[in-house]
């Protein structure tokens, strides 16, 4: 009688302990809620050929909380592309450091500059969806790719026009520079 009782004991034991587990993943489930994103950068991401990124906007009005929206997905398209070209910049010219005076290499990071600055035009969006909040809010958002070449070509016809620097640029190592770069930061 006193193995039946204590089988009896530990095989109780061991319900009440499975039922508690479920209790604690039953609440766990009850706790969470899945979030559905609008627009995921998973669908939607920055590739060798195109720069992609997302933005949200929120207002009491739909055309604002567009306005917003786009006002946020070009910012952040504008950091990807500056700090890819930062990257690229200091790469390219830690390589070619031996050979470019100081003079060059400032030149060369301003011009970059000053065109990747003009050149977040020829986007297009790929992803559009409006919502509507609880509180009565529209919320928009937005995916907008740029294709790389928009960004490069005119980085390499500024270059090409000066005589100085066009001497040591090349064309191809540089959009490799930029291609890894992109890619080591497309989802930050």
């Amino acid at each position: 009688m006193n193995g039946a009782l204590m089988f009896f004991v530990l095989f109780a034991l061991m319900a009440a302990g499975c039922k508690s587990q479920k209790k604690v993943a039953k609440n766990t489930a009850q706790d969470e809620v899945v979030i559905k994103q609008y627009c995921p950068a998973s669908e939607y991401p920055t590739t060798d050929a195109l720069i992609r990124a997302r933005g949200v906007g929120e207002s009491n009005d739909m055309v604002m909380s567009g306005k917003v929206a786009s006002a946020n997905t070009l910012e952040n398209l504008a950091k990807k592309i500056s700090v890819s070209v930062k990257a690229v910049i200091d790469n390219y010219n830690s390589r070619r450091q031996k050979q470019l005076n100081e003079n060059v290499e400032k030149r060369f990071e301003e011009m970059t500059r000053q065109v990747v600055n003009k050149q977040i035009t020829g986007y297009r969006t790929v992803c559009d969806k409006v919502t509507k909040t609880k509180e009565n809010k529209y919320r928009t958002y937005y995916v907008y790719e740029l294709p790389v070449d928009n960004v490069l070509k005119p980085v390499y016809n500024s270059i090409s026009k000066d005589d100085e620097l066009k001497v040591d640029y090349d064309y191809q190592k540089f959009k490799k520079e930029f291609e890894d770069a992109i890619k080591n930061n497309a989802n930050k």
